[in-house]
């Protein structure tokens, strides 16, 4: 018998269809993956497995775990398995975790609500260590540590009593390549060493290339295609699936540019931070962010800037716009330093969660045209200019009065992009603009900046820990290494043949998919 057994499942929320007769198995020590694009219903099947499902919602078919039928249980019945049969990573460590206590106690709850009989401290010390944290006192909070170290911590719950199997949902999303590759390393020694089950759940087909045994494709609620990961990678036979696959390999047709007039210039920038005391008297210390960085970026130009979490990248983005002081060097847009407020207004951001970064209480219309608020008197032909920046991102007028939660993830960040434009900025900074979205809205994203660049000759710096991406959206890359830019030149030229030994180390850490469907 499989561990893992759903047969003919279907799910609905208050009369609405989520899941239609979705079925899959996972052996013990098996890796399942489970992929599609966000609302196809991948993550509801994860959590009918944990039957965590949101109120009114009403389950048919089997559920089967290691000879359990989940729902068959009561309430007080699974929660004696959650924990201890089954154990669940979630996509964002900094929720999942309880801030106010420290991640020792966090860790063994789990221990002495399964496990009364073991000392729950020394098993939280024993399963930290065995996920890579043997340096991290138990005393520590989530927020001392870093995201890769945090979702340690989140594994290292979910492991605590040896469960049988273990969920991970998109628990690679938000890290960069090198702690991405450490975690999934991490996830497969797990399941190989206890002869756990792997539930992965999943929009990127590279970390699916990279990890699992099989493959189950989701859309709309249904099981569209499933195999072995090789011949299904290789040979695949929905035309969804299909796509899916052409949207990860997507490359961008940036149209050529003048490049000849330099815009903005970093010479030689400085950015240190104070530490606290570390006795009563002892002068304090500081910490150097940003250390002697210096470039130029020119009019027209496309340039990444990519690196691991805490070398330095959001620290010289904010010094970049005038948000951050500098303890040396100099920051100037066409000439002008950055902290001058009337160089503000050339200057504009795509943030990685548009969702997060609007007002939902405004319409459309008031979000994108915000830089006219904030900045300069609202023009008289503001209705006009509203409807042009909604047709130039590829959307409707009509949207203008609409509220965000009523788009998709990638119309938001289109709202995103129409904002940023809708004054003609002379330099856009692209924060991470699409690492949040599912494969093949970030192609249609992509596409639209290189639209956008030949309408406008868009000069942009585009920040993010996908290599895959910055690779084919840029001219030229930076690599950023504790505070300093270790290797630059043009994109093709530093990825083919890479100089420095930590720009090799990142692209060696990035999931590719197999050459076969490249």
């Amino acid at each position: 018998m499989s561990l893992l057994d759903i047969r003919n499942l279907s799910l609905s929320i208050t009369g609405t269809l989520i899941l239609q007769d979705v079925s899959l198995t996972l052996e013990a020590g098996e890796v399942v993956a489970v992929t599609g694009e966000s609302g196809s219903g991948k993550s509801m099947t994860a959590l009918a497995v944990m039957q965590l499902l949101p109120s009114g919602a009403e389950a048919t078919g089997r559920i089967t775990l290691d000879g359990h039928d989940l729902l068959m249980l009561d309430e007080a019945t699974l929660c004696t398995l959650r924990g201890d049969l089954v154990g669940m990573v979630f996509q964002e460590p900094m929720t999942a975790l309880n801030p106010v206590q420290t991640i020792g106690a966090q860790v063994s709850e789990t221990v002495r609500l399964h496990r009364p009989d073991l000392d729950s401290l020394k098993r939280a010390r024993d399963v930290l260590d065995r996920v890579g944290l043997q340096a991290i006192p138990l005393t520590r909070y989530p927020h001392e540590l870093s995201g890769g170290q945090r979702q340690r911590v989140v594994i290292a719950i979910a492991i605590a009593c040896g469960p049988k199997l273990l969920i991970a949902d998109e628990p690679t999303t938000a890290l960069d390549v090198t702690t991405q590759a450490q975690i999934l390393d991490l996830l497969k020694q797990l399941a190989a060493e206890d002869g756990m089950g792997l539930l992965m759940i999943t929009h990127d087909l590279a970390v699916v290339a990279e990890i699992a045994d099989r493959i189950t494709v989701m859309r709309g609620g249904k099981v569209v295609e499933a195999g072995d990961t090789p011949a299904l990678l290789a040979a695949p036979k929905h035309p969804y699936t299909q796509a899916l696959l052409a949207a990860s390999n997507h490359r961008v047709d940036l149209p050529d540019s003048n490049k000849d007039t330099p815009l903005l210039q970093v010479k030689n920038v400085v950015r240190d931070y104070t530490l606290p005391r570390t006795r009563l008297f002892a002068p304090a210390g500081t910490h150097r962010a940003v250390d002697h960085v210096s470039f130029d970026i020119r009019r027209g130009e496309r340039v990444g800037l990519v690196g691991e979490s805490g070398c330095g990248k959001s620290t010289l983005t904010r010094a970049i716009l005038g948000l951050e002081p500098v303890q040396g060097g100099s920051i100037t847009l066409d000439g002008t330093p950055v902290t001058d407020s009337s160089v503000r207004r050339k200057m504009q951001v795509v943030f990685q969660d548009p969702y997060g970064s609007f007002n939902p209480r405004h319409l459309v219309a008031r979000l994108i045209s915000e830089p006219f608020h904030l900045l300069d008197t609202p023009p008289k032909d503001r209705d006009a200019r509203i409807a042009a920046a909604l047709n130039d991102v590829g959307l409707s007028p009509e949207d203008a009065q609409k509220y965000p939660h009523q788009f998709s993830g990638g119309q938001r960040q289109r709202l995103a992009i129409a904002r940023a434009l809708i004054i003609r900025p002379e330099l856009v900074i692209f924060d991470e603009a699409v690492s949040a979205l599912d494969v093949s809205v970030r192609a249609q994203i992509l596409d639209l900046i290189a639209d956008l660049c030949r309408q406008y000759d868009l000069t942009y710096l585009f920040i993010s820990h996908d290599l895959s991406v910055v690779r084919t959206i840029t001219d030229r890359v930076m690599v950023m290494q504790r505070g300093r830019i270790v290797e630059q030149g043009e994109t093709e030229a530093v990825f083919g043949a890479a100089q420095h030994p930590y720009t090799r180390q990142l692209i060696d850490a990035a999931p590719t998919l197999p050459e076969a469907i490249t």
